[in-house]
């Protein structure tokens, strides 16, 4: 890329050491003005230092933005409709946020007049992918600087050099101490990587976690909440209506002070290699159980299935950086039109890191009918005797095979 064609860049900033150096980097290298753009996320950090951060550094374009109810409502609670999860694991807390912040970087550079957008991505990672495939889609030919790609500065030790060089402050967390490990936050999780995690074989210290209480100190009393739902989306907790990101945050702060949410990982990454993470998703594990056992009372049997059979390929997409990929709305679409039917409540009990469903009900929408499903006398409802050519019809095939072989 011919750097004297960028004139302006807008740059996905949080504040911290990457994206500092990032910003100063693009100045010296590229001599184009920058634009930092924060997004608040639900991150749980004050984002006011970053504006000051990037005012110091002589930026006159700085946006930060609340993002936190358009990430729950139009990314978080779709992806939920579809019960997704990555490799049986991983509730794609990360995966999700990628697409809006892209979104919003396109947005801001057509606002801005930017030609590029730039992020601090290492180029060995996922969220590279995640965020340029998004920008693509949204804007083919807006031009992508992935400094991570392009310079020498690949350990912390550089980093730190480099800031130290240019007059770069370098804040410590807010307790004062700084984590040795890599995280990423918003209001469907918290991650964690490198370090310690770097051996599979470590267990996770008891000091590493954030979010929630370890599930042998949670009460010793289960927590029993519940969840009205509408077209599969939560619009209430224990009668109260909430917004989707009080949803989310509220679900967050029950499930951590039950030990719920936390995971430990070996994942596939799209790039080829397998890393160990840490996440924890309290609010999230009490979603996927919810919005699963309301499925189960008011979805069709073939509808519920082929839901499932679907869903690794919707979490691969998710994970992989496709959220704007017109296969992923393609799903979106039949998963939404499944979603019409999934309302009611759910009662869960929350007890030490597990979540267990204690009742269900549809008033409108129910496909349960206890008439049918009795094991006492049903008057009629269903003819036991009508069992036995549907089992003779379907074993044929079975019987002329046992045939064959005997």
């Amino acid at each position: 890329m011919a750097q004297s064609a960028i004139k302006k860049v807008v740059l996905a900033y949080s504040g911290g050491l990457d994206t500092s150096v990032i910003l100063k980097w693009l100045q010296e290298e590229y001599g184009c003005e920058v634009v930092t753009f924060t997004a608040d996320i639900g991150q749980g950090e004050e984002l006011e230092p970053a504006r000051a951060k990037a005012t110091a550094a002589g930026v006159k374009e700085i946006y930060i933005d609340d993002l936190r109810e358009e990430f729950v409502r139009d990314f978080v609670f779709p992806m939920f409709r579809a019960n997704a999860i990555y490799e049986g694991e991983y509730l794609l807390g990360t995966s999700i946020a990628r697409p809006l912040i892209a979104k919003r970087l396109i947005e801001i550079a057509a606002e801005t007049g930017a030609d590029a957008i730039s992020h601090g991505a290492t180029g060995k990672g996922n969220d590279q992918v995640r965020f340029e495939l998004g920008a693509y889609a949204l804007n083919p030919e807006i031009k992508i600087i992935a400094p991570w790609r392009e310079w020498d500065l690949l350990s912390r030790e550089k980093l730190m050099a480099y800031a130290e060089r240019h007059g770069i402050a370098v804040e410590m967390k807010r307790d004062g101490t700084k984590s040795p490990y890599s995280m990423d936050a918003n209001l469907l999780h918290i991650s964690y990587e490198g370090y310690d995690l770097e051996d599979p074989w470590v267990e996770p210290g008891a000091d590493m976690w954030r979010w929630s209480v370890a599930p042998e100190q949670a009460p010793d009393t289960p927590t029993t909440i519940e969840l009205a739902y509408e077209k599969g989306d939560i619009t209430a907790i224990d009668g109260k209506a909430m917004s989707p990101a009080e949803v989310l945050a509220e679900l967050n702060r029950i499930g951590g002070a039950n030990g719920i949410g936390r995971a430990d990982i070996v994942e596939n990454r799209y790039v080829g290699m397998k890393s160990r993470g840490c996440y924890e998703t309290p609010g999230g594990t009490i979603m996927l159980k919810g919005h699963r056992a309301i499925e189960s009372l008011t979805l069709d049997r073939e509808a519920a299935h082929l839901k499932d059979e679907l869903m690794p390929r919707y979490a691969s997409l998710i994970y992989n950086g496709y959220w704007f990929s017109p296969e992923r709305e393609m799903l979106q679409a039949a998963i939404d039109q499944t979603q019409s039917v999934v309302n009611g409540v759910v009662r869960l009990n929350l007890y030490k890191g597990n979540v267990m469903v204690a009742g269900r009900k549809s008033e409108t929408n129910s496909l349960f009918d206890a008439s049918i499903a009795t094991f006492e006398e049903d008057a009629g409802a269903y003819d036991q005797k009508d069992a036995t050519g549907f089992i003779r019809l379907n074993a044929l095939r079975l019987r002329v095979q046992g045939r064959m072989r005997k």
